[in-house]
């Protein structure tokens, strides 16, 4: 990247070259191991094939706000915090059974035709299991081999520990609130650990302490990072209902049929009544909802008007994170870049 003014299209390519190329290379050589084993191989080069490389984006600008020049180093690193997001699809998709993503069969269905066994689809999950497992351990890799100072990685080591821990928090979290009487606190807190700390607030701090970040600018990037995160998560709570299936590339019945703890449902459920309480109750978790059934709780919140109440949330949130980036003291093209990404992040389709 030549010069300081972000190019999101050309910092995305960056990444994609390095995933891609990474991937393929250990992909090649885990199929090399008997050649049963390609059908898994080419899901890990299919997992990480697409994406919004958001989370290497605010690594990188974690890196640069504190004065740092752009490095191909740092971008190698920034990337391996692509490769968590990816291990963490596949397996948010696996506990979610989600049939697509991205519009394309998720892991643990494409591989139900690699499996020549009785059961073959539990025989897939177990697979699925394995490639998140496989990609967390190369985003490790990819890190510690990224060409950046040792002292540097040093640094920043600590807080993978921190971000796995909150990750697998988050998701076990929803796991346990999933199927139970939505709450709105509760599901703001599943957001907060699930989504926004690993989406926008420790990939900062991680591109931070990369570059030798004092704890001033590390508390505003927390300021700013938790509440963007959070956006982020509740923009995709009301994609997932309400957008556009052909962009989004996920099934919109998916939160639904699942009865998962979405702030949406859970600021619907506050609201309503008991008549609206017994409709929603009829077909939140029903794995054979139909368009009808979706119909039905699209109606009841829009009548109740949550659809709003979210944006506004989002739009509060929004604010906030601006508001701590206005007081941080980064250079001017960090700040643009910043505002830039909190804007993409937040107003989007898919």
């Amino acid at each position: 990247m030549a010069s300081d003014r972000w190019d999101a299209g050309a910092f995305r390519a960056r990444i994609d070259e390095v995933l891609h190329s990474f991937v393929a290379r250990e992909a090649a050589l885990f199929a090399a191991i008997d050649p049963s084993l390609a059908p898994v191989a080419a899901q890990l080069e299919a997992v990480v094939a697409d994406g919004k490389r958001l989370r290497a984006a605010f690594c990188y600008w974690g890196w640069r706000a504190v004065g740092q020049p752009d490095s191909a180093a740092l971008v190698r690193a920034a990337a391996s915090l692509e490769l968590i997001h990816s291990a963490a699809v596949v397996h948010d998709d696996l506990i979610d059974d989600s049939a697509l993503r991205h519009g394309r069969p998720t892991a643990h269905i494409a591989l139900r035709g690699a499996v020549r066994r009785p059961r073959p689809a539990a025989a897939a999950r177990s697979l699925a299991m394995l490639v998140g497992d496989l990609l967390m351990g190369l985003a490790g890799q990819l890190f510690a081999t990224s060409g950046l100072p040792a002292a540097y990685l040093g640094r920043a080591r600590p807080l993978w520990a921190i971000l796995g821990r909150e990750l697998i928090a988050g998701e076990c979290l929803e796991i346990l609130r999933t199927g139970t009487e939505p709450d709105t606190g509760a599901s703001l807190k599943v957001i907060r650990y699930k989504t926004a700390k690993y989406t926008v607030e420790q990939p900062l701090l991680i591109g931070g302490a990369l570059a030798g970040a004092g704890g001033r600018l590390c508390e505003g990037y927390s300021a700013y990072g938790l509440p963007l995160g959070e956006a982020f998560q509740l923009r995709d709570d009301l994609l997932g209902l309400f957008g556009d299936p052909d962009r989004t590339g996920k099934a919109n019945a998916d939160d639904v049929c699942g009865h998962r703890p979405t702030a949406l449902l859970a600021e619907t459920w506050r609201l309503a009544g008991d008549d609206d309480r017994s409709r929603l109750r009829a077909v939140l978790g029903r794995r054979d909802l139909d368009e009808d059934g979706l119909r039905t709780v699209r109606e009841v919140m829009w009548r109740l008007e949550t659809p709003g109440r979210v944006e506004d949330m989002i739009t509060a949130r929004v604010d906030e994170a601006l508001g701590a980036l206005h007081d941080l003291d980064v250079p001017p093209h960090a700040a643009d870049a910043l505002t830039t990404l909190a804007n993409s992040a937040t107003v989007r389709l898919s």
